[in-house]
Parts: structure tokens; C-alpha cells; sequence
């Protein structure tokens, strides 16, 4: 096979990949319907990215920069199009960020020609990801993303790192003006930014964490209040969503993307982390606010909304489900953006008026399971009755 032949086999490949239609899995559980074939993976970058295509610099014709995972999306709606601001890692650990678009939101993603270009803030970053967009009231669009560097206080441990939330905005995806990075007294990983103004300031949704991996003092989901996003500084911060102990989000939790406003109350997607024996186990959970207060739970079901399940168990990181965009559409379906094990990007598709049902009629976690078997014997009892 000569190599013109062999760059069309490779691009017929890849054209497959491309255009290949999703399916709604057969069995869901009323509450969402999640599909077939993961949205974007690794496979699904350009191949301009990872190929030399001159067959006198690459006779062999191999990947010259590999990519391991597409995955951990911000997601938005412009225009008419479904867009996924991706975190891509390649085979060197290092993230940057692409977008992707679909008609659809289901199926036929294709990356943009080339990777997102992010300014650096003054200490530039040795890796960033996870960014969260907010379509914000004051006519922005703001991502807000990890900022990881070395923990040059600990110069012999090569491990030692420190998170910042670093923030950005936009109108288009294209060009970006990088702001500062969030200044606060702990690390901050996973902020959030409210869509509107709350008394006049910008809101954000927070995780205090002591160190880069473990929370510590962190109690959870926070709330925090800032008067200039262009120089952000946290100067008070109270927990509105805590962790507990034995729960899905015993280690640590943190708000996923932006939350929706609903007639109801701000319906939020986050994540919660528990120990098991086989590592950490990451899950998302669902639970609101109040319309007028976006600081107070008023409704949160107990335990774990979205699992990786098959497949979606294994990768780089097992046990790992993680969320940091959705996008509610016109007609009220909302398409939720998860990756799985770290490694690559799938949806599932829901409506507004399911996810606020499951918000406000499921049964809270009680604690205990003596509390537990009270809540599946009130169950039972009234499925009883209702025969």
C-alpha cells in the first residue's frame, strides 16, 4: 500500500468514527436516558493534530503527538450549536482545552481546526482543565477552570502541587481575555460562576481545599460574593452544601457546571467522592436552591444520581463519573455532559421537568440506615395502598 492510499485508509477510518450515529441505550431508569457510544474520545481528535502528513518527514506514517483522553466538558449552546469546551490530555500529561460542535448534542461532534489559544495569567500554569462555562446577565461568557503548578514550597517533592481557579471570558469561544486568577485564602478547585447577580456582585460557587488532592478543613460546596470578577478575591465564603460522613460525598464534593434556573428553584449537577477499598469513588448527584436565595438547599435526593456503569468503569482512573456541562434547551431537554474514568466524554439526555420531579420527590439521605429502611418500608407501604 503506497502512502497516499494509506492517509485515505486512515481518513476513511477516522470519517467513520466521525459520522457514526449514537442510540439510546434500551433501559433507563425515568429519570435520564444515557446512550450507546461515548461522544468523544481520544480517536476523535483531528488527525492534522496528531499526524505529519509529509511522507518525507514521516515515511512510516506514525502519530507524532499522541492524544490519551477527550474528557471533563464545559457545555454551551450558540447559535443554534451544541458546544463542548473539552478537556484533551495528550500522552505527555498535558491538558488544553477544544471545542467541539454537534447539530445535535447527541451525536457527529467534530473538534474545531485547532486547540483553544488560553492567555496566561502573570504565573503562567503548568496545566489547566475542567473549565465551567457561564453564559452570564452581564452579556459575557465566562470559563473558570484549575490552574495547577508546582508547590514550590516543597521543591524536592516532584508530586507537590497547587490549584487555583483561573477565569476567562469570551464571546464567541474563539478569543479569550484571561483575568486574573481567583485570589483565596485556600486552594479552589471546581468554582463555578452564578448566571446573575446576586445584591449586585458576582457569585461563585466554591471548594476551600487545604492542599491540592486532599480537602482538610474544606467542608464542602461553598458560596462566596465578589464585587469585580476582573479582580476577583474571595474575602468571605460560607459552605452551603457540606460533606458528611458515610455518604456519596463523605471525601469531598464540588459544583459541576452552572446550575439551571427553573421555575422551582436553581437545579445544580455536582459530583461527590467517598473512600472505598478499591480507591475513590467518584459520582454525580443532583440538588436546588432557592429562586431568591441561591445560597439555600431547599431539596437533594439521597445518594448518587449517575454511576459509571460497563464500560464507563474502566480507563485511566476507575470508578470515576464526573459532569462540568449541560445545556437545557429550548423545549426543555436538558443533555448532561459526563466523563467517565478520566478517559473519555458521553451523554445523557433528560428534561427539566423530570430532573425537578426527581429534585423535590425523592427521599433525602437520612444518615442511618436504620433511617434507610424506615424510608424503603414508607415505600413499600404506599405501593401497598396503591395496588
Amino acid at each position: 500500500m503506497d502512502y497516499k492510499e494509506r492517509i485515505m485508509k486512515l481518513r476513511q477510518r477516522h470519517e467513520e468514527l466521525l459520522t457514526r450515529r449514537n442510540e439510546p441505550l434500551q433501559w433507563d431508569n425515568g429519570i435520564y436516558v444515557k446512550y450507546r457510544y461515548p461522544i468523544l474520545t481520544a480517536e476523535h481528535t483531528p488527525l492534522e493534530w496528531r499526524y505529519d502528513f509529509s511522507e518525507k518527514d514521516n515515511p512510516y506514517l506514525m502519530q507524532r503527538i499522541m492524544m490519551n483522553a477527550v474528557f471533563n466538558a464545559g457545555a454551551i449552546k450558540l447559535d443554534g450549536r451544541y458546544l463542548l469546551v473539552c478537556r484533551v490530555e495528550g500522552a505527555d500529561r498535558k491538558s488544553f482545552f477544544a471545542v467541539a460542535e454537534s447539530a445535535n448534542g447527541i451525536d457527529l461532534f467534530r473538534f474545531w481546526d485547532e486547540p483553544v489559544t488560553m492567555p496566561e495569567d502573570t504565573l503562567p500554569a503548568t496545566n489547566i482543565y475542567d473549565m465551567r462555562l457561564t453564559q452570564h446577565e452581564d452579556g459575557w461568557i465566562y470559563g473558570i477552570f484549575c490552574a495547577e503548578r508546582h508547590d514550590d514550597s516543597q521543591p524536592d517533592n516532584l508530586s507537590a502541587a497547587t490549584a487555583t481557579a483561573a477565569i476567562a471570558r469570551t464571546r464567541d469561544l474563539i478569543k479569550w481575555e484571561r483575568l486574573p486568577d481567583l485570589k483565596s485564602r485556600s486552594q479552589q478547585r471546581n468554582v463555578v460562576l452564578h448566571p446573575e447577580f446576586v445584591d449586585g456582585k458576582y457569585a461563585l460557587y466554591t471548594r476551600p481545599q487545604d492542599g491540592f488532592i486532599e480537602t482538610g478543613s474544606g467542608g464542602g460546596i461553598g458560596w462566596a460574593l465578589v464585587d469585580d470578577i476582573t479582580h476577583a478575591e474571595i474575602k468571605e465564603e460560607t459552605i452551603i452544601n457540606p460533606r458528611h460522613y458515610h455518604t456519596i460525598q463523605e471525601v469531598k464534593n464540588g459544583e459541576g457546571p452552572a446550575p439551571l434556573k427553573t421555575s422551582q428553584g436553581w437545579l445544580h449537577l455536582a459530583h461527590g467522592v467517598r473512600g472505598t477499598a478499591d480507591g475513590l469513588r467518584y459520582v454525580l448527584y443532583l440538588y436546588m436552591t432557592a429562586l431568591e436565595n441561591p445560597a439555600h438547599v431547599i431539596a437533594q435526593p439521597g445518594g448518587w444520581f449517575l454511576v459509571p456503569e460497563g464500560q464507563e468503569y474502566i480507563g485511566d482512573v476507575m470508578n470515576v463519573a464526573f459532569s462540568n456541562g449541560w445545556i437545557l434547551d429550548d423545549d426543555g431537554r436538558v443533555y448532561i455532559y459526563y466523563a467517565s474514568a478520566d478517559t473519555r466524554l458521553h451523554v445523557a439526555v433528560s428534561t427539566l421537568d423530570r430532573l425537578i420531579d426527581y429534585c423535590m420527590n425523592t427521599p433525602g439521605d437520612a444518615f442511618t440506615t436504620g433511617a434507610s429502611v424506615e424510608t424503603v418500608k414508607r415505600l413499600i407501604a404506599k405501593n401497598k395502598e396503591n395496588k
